[in-house]
């Protein structure tokens, strides 16, 4: 094909050499296969918990994999496969990392899980990553940005969709948590989505809560009245480097001075403020100093083992919830019933509270 007579419309026909676009010949697809692809088949809970506890890193994947699915005919799989691996689980140091968007999540937890392999650790990091409200759809893209973590052989980094879910995780990620603890990771990292100051959740399934903080980003005495720094045990001034650090070495002054207006009870660990640099490493093994300060603290007062209750029990409060809501729209959701009356909510016809005390009593939940 001769170049110079495959040229778009749009170019002149006397034009010279400095037009270089012109139309390539395209090639011809294969024609697509015959025959379906095949779905591996799901394997057995006692097969997939067997691998899972050998340290088999694909087995774990598709672990969680079943236990996020949706489909009912899964639900009875994962059941049993949490109710082999839940005896084996407990003993990892449960780490939640939070912060704002731009605070350096991934590169902050790319650089602390490196040297925590290199220090003989195993560590799972369950990533959790924004759902889109309207295609549903995630990028998922977290582990491309903990490039040196994901060559780590010692590491697992499992991206999961938020679904939309409040709170800043995962639906699942207690469940994965299990199934991590039980493949006999040492150390398991929880980073929320990183949508503002309502992720709470997460400190209700972790032992340790740190918060990433960011110089600059607004009136720190302020940033204290919010909860989610209330909740922190850590908070962590991230980006000191440069001529960042005088702002981030102020910053965390500043944060320390408010945290001492927090009453915290006799015994119980203070919240450390520190600052540290992802990109050059300054502060990282400070932070897990502290890290592991705070555990040593927690299992000397017995703040540990209180913990871990309340994250059974906060657990628990999720599943009956969900299954209310999965009761409830077993019931009443597909019924024109419902349709009836969210129609005439969001005609004004009918207040939102009557209308929900009449689809509740229709399904049962009336006091």
């Amino acid at each position: 094909m001769n170049p110079q007579d495959c040229r778009p419309d749009w170019v002149p026909p006397d034009a010279g050499r400095e037009f270089t676009t012109h139309v390539v010949a395209g090639q011809v697809m294969p024609a697509p296969l015959s025959t379906p692809l095949r779905r591996r088949p799901v394997d057995k809970p006692e097969v997939l918990a067997a691998a899972i506890r050998a340290g088999d890193r694909g087995a774990l994947a598709r672990g969680i994999t079943l236990i996020e699915s949706h489909a009912a005919a899964h639900r009875v799989l994962a059941d049993e496969l949490l109710k082999i691996l839940t005896p084996l689980a407990g003993g990892a140091m449960r780490v939640g990392i939070t912060g704002a968007p731009g605070a350096g999540k991934s590169t902050f937890i790319d650089a602390l899980g490196v040297r925590l392999c290199e220090s003989g650790l195993r560590l799972a990091v369950l990533s959790v990553d924004p759902s889109s409200p309207i295609t549903h759809g995630s990028i998922l893209g977290d582990k491309t940005r903990m490039e040196k973590l994901s060559r780590c052989a010692t590491a697992f980094i499992r991206p999961s969709p938020s679904e939309c879910e409040l709170g800043g995780v995962a639906r699942r990620t207690r469940e994965s948590i299990v199934l991590c603890e039980a493949a006999g990771f040492d150390v398991v990292i929880v980073e929320t989505v990183g949508v503002g100051q309502s992720e709470v959740l997460v400190r209700g399934m972790v032992d340790c809560f740190m918060v990433l903080m960011i110089a600059g980003a607004g009136d720190e005495l302020q940033g204290i009245k919010k909860g989610i720094i209330e909740l922190a045990d850590i908070l962590v001034v991230n980006k000191a480097d440069g001529d960042n650090l005088t702002r981030a070495e102020a910053a965390r002054m500043e944060f320390g001075r408010a945290l001492h207006y927090l009453a915290v009870p006799d015994g119980q660990w203070q919240p450390q403020v520190l600052t540290c640099s992802a990109m050059t490493g300054a502060g990282i093994a400070e932070t897990w100093s502290t890290v592991e300060a705070f555990f040593n603290q927690a299992r000397a007062y017995g703040d540990f083992k209180a913990r871990r209750r309340d994250q059974a029990q906060a657990w628990l409060e999720s599943l009956i919830t969900e299954g209310l809501r999965e009761a409830y729209e077993q019931k009443i959701g597909h019924l024109p019933l419902h349709a009836e009356i969210d129609a005439q909510v969001r005609s004004g016809e009918l207040p939102a509270p009557e209308g929900a005390r009449r689809l509740l009593a229709a399904a049962g939940f009336s006091a």
